[in-house]
């Protein structure tokens, strides 16, 4: 078997070579752009109540619609029954939203060394990701259990593959290949 070895002797393929090297080392910017595209991702699919693979959110429960009307008045007729009002903001009410919004803008990313990570500060926030059973969480001080009733997994931190591709072309850009 014959070898052969081949120098390169071009500056120019020798300084993209260096700058390769160097920002393959050091993927901080890189994390940083990935961690906002991501963030504003997992945003957007409250608004369109999917998860990140696209399935459909499970819907809320007539419970927490209820609950939800019970906050502002007009909702309801005097027979309890409800208005158009109440009908109109029942049919708008989309999961995870809740009664503040507050999840949707607890949404961080944090990048640690070359890694990211993203999730949110809310501490119910594991409890829509993956869902929790009725009494899983303990009772409370009169014996009822906790969760009061099963709550569905609402996924919406993951990777679409609109988030793949984006990434994709995101590492493409950073390393100019």
């Amino acid at each position: 078997m014959s070898s052969f070895k081949i120098s390169i002797d071009d500056e120019q393929v020798l300084a993209a070579l260096r700058s390769l090297r160097g920002r393959s080392e050091n993927l901080a910017p890189l994390m940083q752009k990935l961690g906002e595209q991501l963030i504003e991702s997992t945003q957007n699919r409250f608004s369109t109540a999917t998860a990140p693979d696209g399935s459909p959110l499970a819907p809320n429960s007539e419970v927490t619609i209820s609950r939800y009307l019970g906050l502002t008045r007009g909702n309801f007729k005097k027979d309890g029954s409800r208005s158009k009002k109440g009908e109109a903001r029942a049919a708008s009410k989309k999961p995870l939203t809740g009664e503040t919004g507050e999840l949707r803008r607890q949404i961080h990313y944090r990048v640690v060394g070359n890694s990211l990570e993203v999730g949110s500060t809310m501490e119910y926030a594991a409890v829509q990701q993956f869902g929790r059973k009725k009494g899983e969480s303990g009772s409370d001080r009169r014996g009822r259990p906790l969760p009061w009733g099963d709550i569905p997994a609402r996924p919406f931190i993951g990777l679409s593959a609109d988030d793949k591709s984006g990434i994709e072309q995101s590492i493409s850009d950073y390393l100019h290949l």
